[in-house]
Order: structure tokens, then sequence, then C-alpha cells
């Protein structure tokens, strides 16, 4: 193992670990078709409302959670539970999956194979890594995530894409930073259109994303 824990959370969080993260767009891809996220200010506005308002914040909170010695089984419980479509809810699971099993596998460890959020807190604590790092890091790879959904998408450019993940880290810092000392009841949050726009991806005629 490297002697700086934050090369191996970088590797954790990497596009290029194999959780099949880039298949997702957490809803987004409705927005898009529907004409609410058209540039790059209207999709920095809706990944910032993810994080702050949906999946962000709650995701936060568990990974902290598991990170800190929580029951997984009962965190991925309500993990499945704060999911608010069947895509949102395969998401969470497929990638906790492929997580857990890639972690297992190459360091040796059991790791359950929790929604993705409880999967990394329980790698984080079993691999005995920063948390506090660990949560900015998870953070800002989603964010980074549904901002290249943006780029291909809407189209925008590259550029575009970079200056958005660049002005969301500040948000990352802050969300991870309550989330290291938030306690369950704090968890969830409201952001019923995200919600809408994810359940209605299913319907869709055309469809690049699994959500």
């Amino acid at each position: 193992m490297s002697t700086d824990p934050h090369l191996l959370l970088h590797q954790l969080f990497s596009p290029a670990f194999p959780v099949g993260a880039f298949a997702w767009s957490h809803g987004l891809e409705t927005a898009i078709q529907d004409g609410q996220v058209a540039d790059a200010a209207s999709a920095l506005d809706w990944v910032a409302t993810v994080l702050e308002f949906g999946a962000g914040w709650s995701d936060a909170v568990l990974c902290a959670q598991a990170g800190q010695g929580g029951d997984p089984s009962a965190l991925s419980e309500l993990a499945a539970a704060l999911s608010p479509s069947s895509e949102r809810r395969a998401e969470t699971i497929e990638q906790g999956r492929a997580f857990a099993a890639t972690v297992s596998e190459v360091w040796g460890l059991q790791v359950p194979a929790a929604p993705y959020p409880v999967a990394i807190g329980a790698a984080v604590r079993a691999l005995g890594l920063p948390l506090d790092s660990a949560l900015r890091l998870y953070l800002q790879a989603f964010a980074a995530n549904l901002t290249s959904a943006a780029v291909r998408l809407v189209p925008l450019g590259q550029t575009d894409g970079q200056r958005i993940t660049r002005d969301l880290a500040p948000l990352c810092e802050t969300l991870a930073s309550r989330a290291l000392s938030a306690d369950l009841d704090e968890i969830g949050g409201f952001a019923p259109v995200l919600d809408i726009q994810s359940q209605r991806h299913e319907t869709l005629y055309s469809r690049i994303f699994r959500s």
C-alpha cells in the first residue's frame, strides 16, 4: 500500500476505477431532454442542487456513518429507501457492488456489497484512510461525473465542464465537513424535481444513460 493515503483515495475515486459511473446520469438526461438544463449555468445549478438537497448530502452522511463504524446492514436499508426510483436504486446498488468487489479483490479485504456510499465508507474505514478527505473527494467525483454527462448531452465544452467542477469544489468541501459530524436524523433533503426527472427517465423514447 502507498505510504500516502491521498494517492489511494484518488485511485478509489478515479474515473478509471471500475464502478461504471459513466453509465448513470441520475435523472440529468431527462432534464436535458426537457430543456431544463441547456447551458453551463443551468448545468451548474442542477448539479449543485443534487449535491446540497439531493443524493449528494444523503450519500455523504451515509458514507460518514459507515466510515465511523455504523452498521452496514442498517445503513444499506436506509440508502435503498432513500432512492426515489428503480433506476436510482439500481445506480447506487450496482456501483456499490462493483466498488466493494474491486476493493476486496485488490486489497484483500471483506468490504460488504452495499449501496455505493455505504461501501465507500466501509472501505475507507477498513483501509484506514482519512474520512474527511474521502468525503470531499467522493462528492467531487459525484459532481464531476454528472458534469461529464452534461458535457456530452447538452453539449458543453470541456472547458465549461472544468469550470463547473471548479465552482462546485467549495460546496463539496462544506458538505463533507457537515456530514462528518452529522447524525442520521439530519439525513435527507427536498428536491422533488430531481426525483420526478429520475422517475421519468425510464420512459424516455431515446436514452443513452441508465438513469
